[in-house]
């Protein structure tokens, strides 16, 4: 009987699951927000957004080694949305497959750190590849195929040591490919096709490749030797130069040449003559080029010893051969002379008798911007207004970001990276590191230019700037926390814990944020462009009020022109006018006003025709071409529709909020967001336009019956305080 009660009870342990389940609570976190993230969809069986167990549960495509998810496999299943922001909590997992869906929007740069196989292909991912993969030291495997990408490729493959795999074909990446690519020493497949890549390909030709395809892009030059050994190898489409490579540079030593097997080195018969044809130079000729070198040494040490000897006398005659009378004013001039060639400091250089010309060395671990941080000689510093934000180092900043690390890792955009940085003080502050290609000639005295400007800029909805770092050719730019995030992250990546934002929310944000736009269109002097305006950098405190970044920023902002090359147009923020002569104004920044507003009122982001598509009360033409399928296209003929602007609105907000003040709102959005922009009307009467929207909302809050009761404690209705 008491065997029989034991065994009971070890059936009973074993089919025991806790009340928090079995899975690792962090994977199931980063799998609840994933589903949000991609839309809740029904054929992800098993799935939920308040599900704890994944493992225990049997989540559709999900694969689990004891509590821990290893496997997420996903392809083909008409997924739309995006990925989500905590894939990097997932640090078992392996395999990650997502290939052949609908995603959108750009590839997450928080990705699961330890994945072994990464299937991106068949998506409609846009912008570029994240630089965190530069940390997937256990990557074999990386297909990103058939996307939209198309920002230059990031010199960050020196690590992927291991991977065997890459394919980044049928997407419109740009630009030479990135130096790092000869690190890649496993890799065996790499398919570079279909894209708009330029220059050579010679840092391909020591890679053991033994599949390579980099047909139809914009390659030159020649194709390397090593590379036409490959079996498999497709180069066409490309504007390759036809006949001999050029010759070795001058004074380049040839290759040496491996000896034939049975043949002998040295002094042998063959070399010296025997029975064969002589080949090489003659005695005479050996003799004439002795004869030559003799008479031109002659010849150059005559010159020499008569420069040397006026040397001399010069020298003696101010004094400088006196033996161990060093002169400061001598000193000084040779420094100058040091710091015209090398642009280096002299005041730096009157401290060390031994001149040493290097940086001193920065403690710290390997960084998630290591590369970035190959020393660089500042250039010559020039005078600049005085700057009241507080100096840092970079061994400061380090320190409290944790080397930059990934994990630190909060934004990253055309102009740079943005990092949770916190100090040993514990203030948390954002640091803004500028990508180098984004200062022109990496000239110091522009940034520092930029940066008396920036700390100049004082207003509550614009985001203030604390401090700047410049050092060894890094700029960084630091400022205040802003905890709730940007505007974007609030209305696209919200997921069911997350209360939307209301009605009188969105027009208290839209109202900061035009207050922003007005202080430095019409007040600052002379006028500041911001050329980056979208919900991304609009910053929300814990108050929901806006803060406005990467204001004064334009000079780092990447060429118009380029932007309208490479279908910024795209993103659904620039104005006409952009697109076209890549010119920015006062009135393309209200353009991208006007935009943001449409997402404040329908939810939907400015260029998303799959979610779009989801979205039961948007009715898309899809016979169009898929350039027009923009936010401002689609919503401009139904913002005077009373009927269609009802259906216009974000699902979120349930119909809480009041009819007239959203008729209102679209009146103003059609006024910032018309094509042409000498019709779309100042920052400051955009401002006395939702001011007086505010007014009459505040004065009617009359609604009766049922719709009273159900709304009376609705903030919506109420008095809006700004």
């Amino acid at each position: 009987m008491l065997q029989i009660l034991v065994l009971l009870l070890c059936i009973l342990v074993w089919n025991f699951n806790p009340v928090n389940g079995s899975t690792n609570q962090a994977d199931a976190s980063a799998l609840r927000v994933m589903y949000s993230s991609l839309n809740s969809p029904s054929q992800l069986t098993g799935w939920s957004s308040t599900g704890d167990d994944p493992c225990g549960q049997s989540w559709k495509g999900v694969t689990c080694s004891g509590s821990a998810v290893t496997e997420i496999k996903l392809s083909g299943m008409g997924l739309t949305g995006s990925l989500g922001y905590q894939l990097s909590s997932l640090t078992s997992l392996t395999s990650l497959d997502v290939s052949n869906n609908n995603l959108g929007n750009q590839i997450p740069y928080q990705l699961p750190p330890n994945v072994q196989q990464m299937n991106l292909a068949g998506n409609s991912f846009n912008r570029g590849v994240p630089y965190s993969i530069s940390q997937m030291s256990s990557l074999r495997y990386l297909n990103v195929s058939h996307n939209q990408l198309q920002d230059q490729l990031q010199d960050m493959f020196g690590q992927l040591s291991s991977l065997t795999s890459l394919d980044l074909s049928f997407n419109v990446l740009p630009g030479d490919l990135p130096e790092s690519f000869s690190s890649l020493s496993s890799v065996i497949t790499m398919n570079l096709q279909n894209n708009q890549f330029t220059g050579h390909i010679d840092v391909l030709a020591s890679l053991p490749l033994q599949n390579l395809n980099v047909a139809n892009n914009h390659f030159s030059g020649w194709i390397p030797l090593q590379l036409k050994s490959i079996n498999n190898l497709q180069t066409e489409g490309n504007s390759w130069t036809s006949g001999p490579a050029p010759p070795p540079p001058p004074f380049t030593p040839p290759p040496s040449r491996k000896p034939i097997p049975g043949s002998r080195s040295g002094n042998s018969p063959s070399d010296t003559g025997g029975g064969g044809k002589k080949s090489g130079i003659g005695g005479g000729g050996i003799a004439g080029i002795v004869l030559s070198i003799l008479v031109v040494g002659a010849i150059l040490a005559f010159f020499l010893v008569k420069r040397k000897s006026k040397s001399t006398l010069k020298r003696e005659k101010i004094g400088l051969d006196r033996p161990f009378t060093p002169l400061v004013s001598i000193e000084v001039k040779e420094m100058k002379s040091i710091q015209t060639s090398s642009s280096i400091n002299p005041m730096t250089l009157q401290t060390s008798a031994s001149m040493n010309l290097k940086p001193p060395p920065v403690d710290r671990h390997k960084s998630f911007d290591e590369d970035d941080f190959s020393y660089k000689a500042p250039s010559k510093k020039t005078s600049t207004a005085p700057i009241s934000a507080t100096v840092y180092s970079i061994a400061d900043l380090q320190m409290a970001t944790g080397s930059f690390s990934v994990d630190n890792l909060i934004g990253e955009g055309s102009i740079g990276r943005v990092y949770r940085a916190q100090f040993d003080d514990g203030k948390v502050m954002a640091v803004k590191k500028i990508y180098l290609s984004a200062i022109p000639n990496q000239e110091q005295e522009s940034f520092l230019e930029v940066v008396s400007s920036i700390s100049i800029l004082h207003h509550p909805n614009v985001t203030e700037l604390v401090g700047y770092c410049s050092e060894h050719g890094q700029h960084l730019l630091v400022y205040e926390f802003l905890r709730n995030g940007s505007l974007h992250d609030f209305l696209h990546h919200s997921d069911e814990y997350s209360k939307p934002l209301t009605w009188s929310t969105r027009v208290k944000i839209a109202m900061g944020t035009a207050r922003a736009l007005e202080y430095l269109h019409e007040v600052c002097s002379p006028s500041v462009i911001h050329k980056n305006f979208k919900s991304a950098n609009i910053l929300l405190d814990m108050e929901l009020n806006p803060h406005l970044s990467d204001c004064g920023l334009s000079l780092f902002v990447p060429n118009a022109e380029n932007q309208a090359l490479n279908h910024n147009m795209a993103y659904g923020y620039s104005a006409p006018e952009v697109a076209m002569s890549g010119q920015y104004t006062l009135k393309s920044d209200v353009y991208s006003f006007g935009v943001v507003m449409l997402e404040l009122l329908t939810g939907r982001k400015p260029f998303d025709r799959l979610s779009a598509l989801s979205n039961p009360n948007i009715d898309l033409d899809s016979s169009r071409p898929r350039s027009d399928q923009s936010l401002v296209r689609w919503a401009t003929p139904q913002l005077h529709d009373i009927d269609a602007l009802a259906k216009m609105v974000d699902p979120a907000l349930k119909g809480l909020y009041p009819p007239k003040s959203l008729s209102r709102f679209a009146d103003v959005v059609a006024l910032c967001v018309q094509s042409e922009p000498e019709f779309r009307p100042p920052m400051s009467e955009v401002v006395q336009a939702l001011v007086r929207l505010v007014q009459r909302a505040g004065m009617s809050k009359r609604t009766t019956g049922d719709e009273a009761s159900r709304r009376a404690d609705d903030p919506d209705i109420q008095e809006y305080m700004f």
